[in-house]
């Protein structure tokens, strides 16, 4: 691992890694909130613009079809090679780096806005995150994130992984959907930002529960490496419940499981 990657941030870094280039399978499944996103952020043409936690760049994507200068962080440098790669095809010059979104590798003041869809949500100690994400953005500057609601599906999904993980140490990290609270937000943020909060709904979609977790299993860091630490009997246990989750959300043609996500619009005071 890369010493721009804090020794305490290693293991999450190895774990959101492991899904490569298949994590933008992930993404594809937010793709209406990281629109609903970048719409509330604004970008114009021309301004710099840091995309935080970008994965395999999905929403660096986006933001660059609209003509600004962009720079992509993350933790995990394969899921950057992917990036480099697809934004090559597109013909976007994004700047990839590999870093910690506790301690970025930015000078004071260097991006006009900063977008983290979630993304930021993740980062093991979070008053860092927030403070690093004020200091990069200039004063007037704006920041826009998205944010799992604290009690959203998603949390649900996790909640469904969470008996077949390790149990936590001793205090417990604090958990990413406490970024699900407006309240936590404002605790987080408001000091630096005047923040404004606007709820959405993402619709993940796909042909059969069973294939909601292919996509996860083989594509999303936390899912990944949880299958791949179990015994079969376990994995398949898991699977199982993974799947049944999945499957209470059916349409005619398949599933559709709807996700509550903040949107958060902040400009820096």
């Amino acid at each position: 691992m890369s010493n721009e990657i804090q020794p305490h941030n290693a293991k999450p870094a190895s774990i959101w890694n492991s899904g490569g280039g298949r994590y933008n399978e992930v993404s594809r499944g937010i793709a209406d909130s990281i629109e609903h996103c970048v719409l509330r952020l604004d970008p114009q043409p021309g301004e710099r613009i840091l995309d935080l936690a970008t994965g395999t760049g999905w929403t660096s994507r986006v933001v660059a079809r609209r003509g600004a200068r962009v720079t992509g962080v993350d933790i995990g440098p394969d899921l950057l090679a992917f990036a480099a790669e697809q934004a090559r095809a597109e013909n976007l010059a994004i700047d990839y780096r590999l870093g910690d979104a506790e301690s970025l590798p930015f000078a004071d003041g260097a991006f006009d806005a900063v977008i983290s869809t979630c993304g930021v949500m993740f980062a093991s100690r979070p008053e860092a995150a927030a403070a690093e994400l004020a200091r990069v953005c200039r004063t007037g500057g704006r920041i826009a994130l998205t944010t799992w609601l604290a009690d959203s599906n998603l949390f649900k999904m996790f909640m469904v992984m969470k008996p077949y993980m390790p149990p936590p140490p001793s205090p417990a990290p604090p958990s990413p959907f406490e970024w699900g609270r407006t309240e936590r937000i404002t605790d987080l943020l408001g000091r630096d930002f005047d923040l404004a909060f606007e709820k959405g709904v993402s619709f993940y979609r796909e042909p059969s529960a069973e294939a909601a977790w292919e996509t996860f299993s083989t594509g999303y860091g936390p899912t990944k490496a949880l299958a791949a630490s179990l015994d079969a009997d376990r994995r398949a246990d898991l699977r199982r419940d993974f799947i049944a989750f999945h499957a209470q959300f059916p349409t005619p043609l398949g599933i559709c499981v709807p996700r509550e996500y903040w949107v958060t619009r902040g400009i820096r005071r």
